[in-house]
């Protein structure tokens, strides 16, 4: 199976489409998409509402085959490039989100549950995203281990240290007999980062200045793994793979938002536990 993975830049898509391909054990070709302003995105519903399809509406690189066994993409701003490249090399085109704005009739669509996606024969209903976790060896603990998963602000929640020190705190506290290790991201505000420092971790990535990803190593390792609410990527490769038990560290009060009833769901049915100040060891795990 050879794929053609349409990106918009964004590695929280990218790697889920990616993640198909590996599942599939498919060789894949990755090219970027884009459009050059918003009126043309908003075009590109209407065109599609239409059914017409044309690469004038937006910028691709050039694949370099002339036959693929499907178009994969996650997010927006490729759904419509998946379409149009999928007609032109009559070809399935796969969704790995639920396309919203555009119609629903890619082949294959993978929707999250927390989106509430309407039932129809080509949409299959996943409780997490698609992710496949390879461990990097970045990361080899020599006793027993807890890891920490620390995203940062989006639209729906923004960190706050003083929650987060508290968290560490109890961390540092319960687990006193276990190599601590902890991982930043892109998104860390640089507050945090700071305050973050002023631990003695046994090992630590600060993404702003180490762009390494030992999060692989950590779920392949670590008893316990703690991980910011802020992150559906994240969380899912917790549920995806290994062994450890899964603790949410809430952000803040805010109940009403997608992270929100996506864990809340999960909690329910024991794959994680929404970290309250004690700790719930579940780690039931979903095979993708």
């Amino acid at each position: 199976m050879n794929l053609l993975i349409i990106s918009d830049g964004r590695a929280g898509h990218l790697n889920q489409s990616i993640a198909y391909a590996k599942h599939h054990k498919a060789t894949y070709e990755i090219i970027k998409v884009k459009f050059s302003n918003k009126f043309l995105k908003a075009l590109s519903y209407i065109f599609d509402f239409l059914y017409c399809y044309t690469k004038i509406i937006f910028s691709a690189e050039k694949p370099s085959s002339s036959t693929y066994d499907g178009v994969v993409s996650t997010g927006s701003n490729t759904y419509y490039a998946n379409k149009t490249f999928a007609k032109i090399y009559k070809t399935k085109s796969i969704s790995m989100m639920l396309p919203k704005g555009y119609r629903y009739d890619f082949d294959t669509i993978f929707a999250q549950s927390h989106d509430n996606p309407p039932a129809k024969e080509n949409i299959t209903i996943l409780p997490i995203n698609f992710s496949f976790v390879e461990p990097k060896g970045l990361f080899s603990p020599s006793k027993k281990s807890v890891g920490i998963i620390i995203g940062g602000n989006n639209s729906y929640f923004k960190m706050h240290k003083e929650l987060l020190k508290d968290q560490l705190d109890f961390i540092f506290e319960h687990f006193k007999e276990y190599e601590i290790a902890l991982t930043t991201s892109p998104r860390t505000p640089q507050e945090i980062e700071q305050m973050i420092e002023n631990y003695n971790f046994d090992y630590s990535v600060i993404y702003s200045k180490n762009k390494a990803n030992p999060i692989a190593d950590f779920l392949h390792h670590c008893e316990v793994i703690f991980i910011t609410m802020d992150s559906t990527s994240m969380i899912s490769e917790a549920l995806s793979y290994g062994n450890s038990y899964v603790e949410i560290l809430p952000l803040n009060p805010n109940k009403r938002n997608k992270f929100y009833i996506m864990v809340s769901q999960l909690e329910e049915e024991d794959f994680l536990h929404i970290f309250d100040g004690k700790l719930g060891y579940k780690n039931k795990k979903i095979a993708l």
